[in-house]
């Protein structure tokens, strides 16, 4: 036996010798890579969050340069579409959002004059939020495209693997819940 593989930890994976023309000469210390690594393409929670990643990225992309709003900003348009008036509270609840990127948000819509703030006397905190005239008609021209780009997303689907991958993502939705609701992790990305 050669000392280096006398040497060599329990299970490590001899490192390769270089070979004559080898783009990558060999690392010292051998492999690195875990016998517990993931299959990243197989592994649900990373592969949600790269489609997430990738679909918002190419939205804000898209919409950005068109309607003067990101991802974040249309995901608080859409939901005060659907629910005028409800507190920022409400916001993060629904969208995912956290709080600091939902405040930076508003201030923008409110300051682009898309989002207003129910005047209260008294108290600054919490004031419920809605879609401006100005908010609405952005609302209406932004979603024309994103039901548009859904379409493309799912295009090659049939309408029963649509409803299928629909039940499959509420179905998943719900063990986060119960996952977050039992204190546990919701499984890492």
């Amino acid at each position: 036996m050669k000392a280096t593989e006398q040497n060599r930890e329990p299970g490590a994976v001899p490192a390769r010798a270089a070979t004559k023309g080898s783009a990558k000469p060999p690392r010292p210390g051998g492999s690195r890579r875990s016998k517990h690594a993931l299959n990243m393409e197989t592994f649900v929670p990373a592969y949600l969050t790269f489609l997430a990643q990738k679909v918002s990225a190419s939205a804000s992309a898209l919409y950005r340069p068109r309607f003067g709003v990101g991802i974040t900003d249309w995901r608080i348009i859409a939901l005060l579409a659907v629910e005028p008036w409800i507190a920022p509270s409400r916001i993060c609840d629904a969208t995912g959002l956290d709080k600091g990127a939902v405040s930076r948000s508003v201030s923008g819509l409110i300051e682009a004059g898309l989002v207003e703030q129910q005047a209260e006397s008294g108290t600054q905190r919490r004031l419920p939020l809605a879609l401006t005239p100005k908010g609405l008609g952005v609302h209406d021209r932004v979603v024309k495209l994103a039901i548009a780009r859904q379409e493309q997303l799912l295009a090659g689907f049939s309408a029963e693997e649509r409803a299928l991958l629909i039940d499959f993502l509420a179905r998943m939705r719900a063990q986060v819940e119960a996952l977050a609701k039992g204190g546990g992790d919701s499984g890492g990305d």
